[in-house]
């Protein structure tokens, strides 16, 4: 289970948000209460290095991952903020 502020990585692409797998996002909302076959729910904020907010997204406990800083790398993508 995650908590909020936890980093959070992608378990599979979200096309309908331009995402795709192992996008780092910030866990800003956990939701109580809410019983889903797949676990907690969650609401993640996916942000440039800049800090501009590029989705936000209600997510299944399946469908991210804890982050291990040391295994997170940046790159370079072209799409729009």
């Amino acid at each position: 289970m995650h908590k909020e502020l936890d980093l959070v990585a992608l378990a599979n692409d979200l096309p309908e948000y331009n995402l795709h797998r192992g996008d780092v996002g910030t866990v800003v909302h956990v939701y109580g209460a809410i019983p889903t076959d797949s676990g907690q729910l969650y609401e993640v904020e996916f942000m440039n290095v800049a800090g501009d907010t590029l989705a936000v997204a209600t997510l299944r406990e399946d469908e991210v991952k804890a982050v291990e800083l040391q295994n997170v790398m940046l790159h370079f993508s072209d799409r729009a903020a």
